[in-house]
């Protein structure tokens, strides 16, 4: 079945803040193999600049596109059995640092077709509790077969 394209340019409500942890941290840098010592030793990331440990660049993907997120809503009607990865950028304004509370609002920017296949592209911009815009998500996602 087809996506739901009323919901193109439809945004989520602010999620729940996530707080960022030297710990969750230092657990995403070990599962994408990224020994660097600012994702790990405080002294060095302080060294280097920061007020603390920061996250890997690909970090968000952890919380941005759950809490609340559009794409779990029923009426858009995607199928996650048959959701992959297409792609993902980021576009930072500042590193993510230990101790940030962070929410995310996502905004559903494309739906379109692609053979039998449907394709979602998601923008999530995650800012800090006091509104502090930290960076902005980029998702396409793949929902195989889909297409009407």
């Amino acid at each position: 079945m087809a996506l739901n394209r009323d919901f193109v340019g439809r945004a989520s409500e602010p999620s729940p803040p996530y707080e960022v942890s030297r710990v969750k941290i230092r657990e995403f840098a070990a599962a994408i193999g990224d020994d660097n010592p600012v994702y790990r030793d405080r002294e060095v990331a302080q060294a280097a600049g920061y007020p603390d440990v920061i996250a890997p660049p690909t970090f968000p993907i952890v919380f941005s596109l759950t809490g609340g997120s559009i794409l779990a809503d029923p009426e858009l009607g995607l199928n996650f059995a048959m959701v992959v990865h297409g792609e993902q950028r980021f576009e930072y304004r500042r590193p993510i640092n230990a101790g940030d509370e962070l929410v995310t609002v996502s905004t559903v920017t494309d739906i379109r077709g692609l053979g039998r296949n449907e394709i979602i592209t998601v923008r999530s911009d995650v800012s800090t509790v006091e509104g502090e815009l930290v960076c902005t998500t980029y998702n396409t996602i793949v929902e195989r077969g889909g297409a009407g």
